[in-house]
């Protein structure tokens, strides 16, 4: 079956590219949109990334869309145009200028050692340039194209790193609900999709730490495609949460063989393997959910790198064998000497994380205050207890 899908996936690849290509000579193409990601690195290493795709013209979400605007929109975030072969030019602030390729799906990564980094924006972000200097055949160059990619670098002063899974974490996406779960993927934006309540606030806390500086590093670890990235970051910064680098997965056809790690498992646990490695001397509280494989995920980081994790905490998605399956994980986590907690809500994670020093006790009742409102914003949103087309947090 993986071997089918995977010859399936290059066939759709390799027809999506002709079909593309054709489209171009013919002058029927959007004009071309590159894109740069969020991404992380040290001021030794910077590490960029992007996707060169067509401008679908995917509007910014506003109150007052439609659920079949939003279907659109998410339509023509999924039919992307991706641009093989583009040269690129990464150039960061030491005026260096470094050439990269785009992949077969448009994407482009790059890894470079900077001679100097520039003044960093809101503490730990720092800017690099991304131009386009020359489309393949039959693509049209145009005259200047080009993006900003914000690279984040903790500050050597930073307490911990905090790592979220996204999906049922932060955003309500009823993943263990197929039938919910679309309706709410589909149908809304980053406007009328709200956050667990009190997640803002509670994530804002963990930011702050005890140094009063807010600036411990957030890394989103998520099996969402890339094509969501724009609702994605809109939806953080809507609702105030603090930003971080989205590691989400290409989309495709292709398994894995029979026996090998789940993708989702797979992809989250080498994102967060490379987060570990990167940051040496940096802890980590790492934060999911009980609905999917969250709770295993984070007792094999635990292994492979001990004494680097100060907490877990996993949202209770309020069924009885997930929630046996992660009371079961974290009993084994306390012969490692790190707390696994099931927790019902944010007020009781925030609770914890002041008991152990990671959050000031006056935490606590932000959170609360925080809950109560985003529990009002929900009561009285008018889409079935889904969102009100309005931001949650003000």
């Amino acid at each position: 079956m993986a071997s089918l899908l995977n010859k399936l996936n290059d066939w759709a690849e390799r027809a999506d590219d002709a079909l593309t290509r054709t489209r171009a000579r013919l002058g029927l193409l959007h004009p071309l949109q590159l894109l740069s990601y969020r991404s992380y690195g040290t001021p030794e290493r910077l590490y960029v990334k992007g996707r060169l795709l067509t401008d679908k013209g995917i509007s910014e979400a506003d109150p007052s869309d439609s659920r079949w605007h939003n279907l659109l929109n998410m339509y023509r975030r999924f039919d992307s145009n991706e641009i093989s072969g583009a040269q690129l030019s990464v150039v960061p602030a030491d005026g260096t200028d470094h050439t990269v390729v785009t992949d077969e799906e448009g994407y482009f990564t790059l890894n470079l050692a900077p001679q100097q980094l520039p003044e960093p924006v809101d503490y730990l972000w720092y800017p690099v340039d991304v131009l386009l200097r020359q489309a393949p055949a039959p693509f049209p160059t145009p005259p200047r194209l080009d993006t900003r990619a914000m690279v984040l670098i903790p500050p050597a002063d930073a307490e911990y790193g905090i790592i979220s899974d996204l999906d049922d974490t932060v955003i309500q996406t009823s993943a263990t609900d197929l039938l919910r779960m679309a309706r709410t993927v589909l149908l809304r934006n980053a406007r009328s999709r709200l956050p667990f309540k009190g997640v803002a606030e509670f994530y804002r806390q963990l930011q702050l730490g005890r140094n009063g500086k807010r600036n411990n590093p957030f890394f989103y670890v998520s099996s969402s495609p890339w094509n969501l990235y724009d609702l994605l970051e809109d939806f953080l910064n809507l609702n105030d949460i603090p930003p971080g680098p989205l590691l989400l997965r290409d989309m495709a056809l292709k398994r894995k063989e029979a026996g090998a790690t789940s993708e989702h498992h797979g992809h989250k646990l080498k994102e967060i393997d490379n987060l570990l490695l990167t940051y040496p001397k940096l802890p980590f509280v790492l934060i999911g959910d009980s609905g999917q494989e969250d709770a295993n995920i984070y007792r094999e980081v635990v292994r492979r790198h001990p004494g680097r994790v100060l907490a877990i905490y996993i949202r209770d998605v309020n069924l009885p064998d997930r929630s046996a399956m992660v009371t079961k994980v974290a009993e084994e986590l306390r012969g490692e000497q790190v707390e696994m907690l099931l927790v019902k809500d944010t007020v009781q994670a925030a609770h914890h994380a002041a008991s152990v020093g990671l959050v000031f006790q006056e935490a606590i009742p932000a959170v609360e205050q925080e809950k109560q409102k985003d529990e009002t914003a929900s009561e009285d949103d008018g889409l079935d207890g889904q969102g009100s087309g309005q931001p949650v947090m003000k």
